[in-house]
């Protein structure tokens, strides 16, 4: 089971509410605060959807680029030893750290 819904290349964490019993999401990735909630399923992917083209929306009438949720660039900080043992790691598979960890974080986001 997904607690994530997905719509023109943007995810939201979705949460049930027992209090007001309801469904709330948020739009993930992104430093614009996106925010929508609805009583059902059905109800929720219409809100959604209607969140996100409202975003892109509200982007084009300020005439500004709406944040993508990744630009594929990143910065880590790690202990000496997981950087040490990832380039090691990298060079036995014959590749480049850059190569070697995009696959780690594939096999991971993939399990």
């Amino acid at each position: 089971m997904s607690n994530t819904m997905t719509y023109k290349g943007y995810s939201a964490r979705i949460e049930y509410d027992d209090e007001d019993a309801i469904f709330v999401g948020h739009l993930a990735g992104i430093k614009d605060i996106v925010g929508f909630h609805a009583e059902s399923v059905a109800e929720l992917r219409t809100a959604f959807k209607s969140a996100v083209d409202d975003y892109l929306d509200a982007c084009e009438k300020l005439g500004q680029e709406p944040d993508k949720t990744a630009s594929g660039k990143m910065m880590l900080r790690v202990p000496p030893k997981i950087h040490a043992a990832a380039l090691t790691a990298a060079q036995l598979a014959g590749k480049s750290l850059n190569q070697w960890a995009a696959e780690a974080f594939n096999r991971a986001i993939n399990q």
